[in-house]
This record gives structure tokens, sequence and C-alpha cells, in this order.
């Protein structure tokens, strides 16, 4: 009923795009611009979307862990750029989309790093929200959240999408 890739299934589900309904905009996934392995801590904003694993999400601005030598969003052309529908974007500490490394660790147009289908169910992504859905296993977390994590509304929509 609805699928999520996560780093290396994100690259595998864009390569796979012309089987996937709704897809066909989505761009691939080539080395990083800083030509290396990045791994660590980005900021990203959930944009709105029709993906079923990020509703109520719209907005949000959430630290996630990011670890990929090939995480730069590559389209075909312009239009496909266009027409791809992002939800998910790195953001530098004003909150804005960006293309400067290190915020950006792998240079992707408009920070663009999750992107979903016409219809939402099926949603790809290069940073890896399952690494941080609980409070420990941030560096960082404000007082009043308790043992989950922010990126646990991302499995809770899941959950919810089955009943």
């Amino acid at each position: 009923t609805f699928s999520l890739g996560v780093c290396n299934g994100c690259q595998m589900m864009a390569n796979l795009k012309e089987l996937i309904p709704g897809a066909e905009h989505w761009p691939r996934f080539v080395r990083n611009i800083s030509e290396q392995f990045e791994a660590r801590f980005c900021l990203v904003e959930v944009t709105e979307s029709p993906s079923l694993l990020l509703q109520e999400m719209a907005g949000s601005r959430l630290p996630i862990a990011v670890a990929h030598g090939e995480g730069r969003a590559e389209y075909r052309d312009e239009r496909h750029q266009q027409d791809a529908i992002a939800c998910l974007r790195y953001v530098d500490n004003q909150g804005a989309a960006t293309e400067a490394y290190p915020a950006n660790p792998n240079g992707s147009p408009s920070g663009n790093t999750g992107f979903t289908t016409s219809d939402g169910r099926v949603t790809i992504m290069m940073p890896h929200p399952e690494r941080v859905y609980r409070r420990v296993q941030n560096s960082w977390f404000p007082e009043d959240i308790e043992s989950d994590g922010l990126w646990l509304k991302l499995f809770t929509n899941a959950a919810a999408s089955i009943v």
C-alpha cells in the first residue's frame, strides 16, 4: 500500500521510477559534490507534499542523520526538476533551503533530498530518519520531548496507513 526508500533504498527506487506510478520526474542520485562520504547530523525541512508518511509534518525543521557518498540529486532536465515532488530539503541555520556545504552535504539543487509520488504512497529520501526516532539518539533535544524523537511521527504515520 505504501513504501519508503532510505539511502540505498532511495537510490534503488529512484532507478526503478519507470515502474512506480507518479515517480517519472524523480532524479537519480550521484556522487556528492564534496567527492567524499558524508556522515553527520544535518537540518532538514519537511515540505508540503502528498506523502502518506510525512502527513502533519510539513513545515517541521528537524535534525537528521546523513551517511552517504552518492546523495546528490541529478535531474534529467529542468522540467523534471520543476515537476519532481520534493518532500524534504536541507536547510541552513536560518531555515532557508540551501545548496551550500556543509548544511547540504551532497550539493543537491534547492536542497531537495526527499521525494514522493503524486499519490503520496511512495516516499524516498537520502537522510536516515530511522537513526533518530528516539530522543536519546540525538545529541541535543528540547527538555519537553519525552522518549520519542521527532521522527517517530513518520513511523506512526506508516502504522496508521496500514489500518
